[in-house]
């Protein structure tokens, strides 16, 4: 079973945390790496993305989803 991992981070000039379990949070960072991004940002950018409705860890780790499958189209 994966631990959760909560991840405090400035949005827009405001502090926010995530909880994630930390394969989740592992991807993101990894992604965030792959975009020369820092965390933060790509979180900023998945959070003006969101429906104001949706809670941003649900949209965090259905962002590494499509992330994951649109990568592994490109090997197939």
């Amino acid at each position: 079973m994966s631990r959760i991992a909560k991840r405090s981070v400035s949005i827009r000039g405001h502090r926010t945390s995530v909880s994630l379990e930390e394969p989740f949070l592992e991807e993101l960072e990894a992604i965030a790496r792959r975009r020369k991004m820092s965390l933060a940002a790509l979180i900023a950018e998945v959070d003006a993305r969101r429906d104001e409705e949706s809670n941003l860890s649900s949209e965090l780790r259905l962002y590494v989803l499509h992330d994951l499958k649109a990568r592994a189209s490109r090997v197939c």
